[in-house]
């Protein structure tokens, strides 16, 4: 049974959160969502400037004047660049980075080719370090302080067929995440992960089959998957004062058993 849908307790009051991938349905736009229900100013972006103009215009119905768009394929570093500085420019000054920019895929690995390959780490691993390392160069230049919080998956920890590509690249983000951490926790800027195991949105639908999405849910504890919030929530957890003492840590949002 899915839970009651909590209400915000302002754990991001006056923070600025920058999210990426936040367009469309999936954990990203539920964490620019439960952002701007605990108190925070949002500066939204994804490579698809139509549904990233409907997100922002669906966000600010509610919250207007706290929801800002731009463009960003994390790819491009220069594009990179541009989001975190005009985010920072808008509102002032940024306080939370949120990289839930990833790209998937099932394909055999005596299948895949190099594009496949290069394609799913250049998204998944190397937008996060772009993104990561634009993020942190302005939180020192702000004077320290500040939060990055990744979005990895439990296949960086677990076996799964036809997923090398995408699993190597959760667990490269797992990996940056605890090392990034080691390197700014002089300027307390903390770096978070979460790893989810399985969470429903459309776009999972269209890239995974009905049976597996089926036997996935099976492995759940409860027996279903994520609903994004339930995840957004954590991530809002990591990137609150709340998580003040949590630095280089990968937090499972699972109910997976072996």
């Amino acid at each position: 049974m899915i839970p009651p849908y909590p209400k915000g307790k302002d754990l991001l009051a006056d923070k600025v959160v920058v999210v990426t991938a936040a367009a469309g349905t999936g954990i990203g736009s539920a964490v620019a969502q439960r952002s701007l229900e605990e108190g925070a100013r949002v500066v939204i972006s994804d490579w698809h400037e139509r549904r990233l103009a409907e997100k922002a215009d669906e966000l600010a119905a509610d919250h207007a004047g706290k929801v800002h768009a731009i463009a960003c394929d994390v790819t491009d570093e220069t594009q990179v660049q541009a989001l975190i500085d005009g985010a920072a420019d808008h509102f002032g000054r940024i306080d939370v980075l949120v990289n839930n920019a990833g790209l998937g895929g099932s394909t055999s690995i005596v299948d895949m080719t190099d594009e496949q390959w290069s394609r799913v780490l250049d998204v998944t691993l190397n937008g996060t370090f772009r993104a990561t390392r634009a993020a942190l160069r302005r939180f020192i230049d702000q004077g320290g302080g500040g939060a990055v919080v990744n979005n990895a998956s439990v296949v960086g920890w677990r076996a799964q067929p036809e997923q090398s590509h995408y699993a190597a690249a959760k667990a490269g983000v797992m990996a940056l995440t605890r090392c990034a951490a080691m390197d700014v926790a002089g300027h307390d800027i903390r770096v978070n992960a979460v790893a989810p195991s399985l969470a429903t949105h459309p776009f999972l639908a269209k890239v995974t089959t009905d049976e597996l999405l089926a036997e996935l849910e099976q492995r759940e504890a409860f027996g279903r998957a994520a609903q994004p919030w339930e995840v957004a929530n954590v991530m809002v957890f990591l990137a609150s004062d709340y998580a003040s003492y949590l630095t280089g840590e990968v937090v499972s949002v699972s109910s997976q058993h072996p």
